[in-house]
């Protein structure tokens, strides 16, 4: 089993910045795993964010947020880390850490590569 903590959330004003960590820990977690970011606006469905691959050599990201969101991984400590800037009204919305299997190769970003999920963290952007 593997526990997946996120904090960071919180009101922001539009353009400001937020930094979201979430924290791994498990007898299961393995600290090459495949790790990302989701977010899911009320009353829409989950979409992907970003995604860091087993050695952070590889990063992907959603066209919407890319070069405004950063994400990164910590080995030492287990947790990974986005970092959101120029937020805009649009990225209001519950954030999720997410975990898959070790995967070597391509960076993988779809919700079916991910089997282990937090409970959320809110980001709410104020125009």
């Amino acid at each position: 089993q593997v526990q997946l903590v996120e904090s960071g959330g919180g009101l922001v004003q539009y353009g400001g910045s937020l930094r979201l960590s979430c924290a791994a820990s498990g007898p299961t977690f393995d600290k090459y795993s495949l790790m990302g970011w989701f977010r899911q606006a009320p009353g829409q469905e989950r979409e992907f964010v970003a995604a860091i691959n087993w050695n952070g050599g590889s990063t992907g990201y959603a066209d919407s947020v890319k070069g405004r969101f950063t994400i990164s991984r910590d080995f030492a400590k287990s947790t990974i880390s986005l970092q959101m800037n120029s937020l805009k009204s649009e990225d209001t919305a519950a954030y999720y850490c997410a975990v898959g299997p070790v995967n070597y190769g391509r960076l993988r970003t779809s919700q079916d590569a991910f089997n282990n999920w937090g409970q959320g963290t809110q980001v709410t952007v104020s125009s």
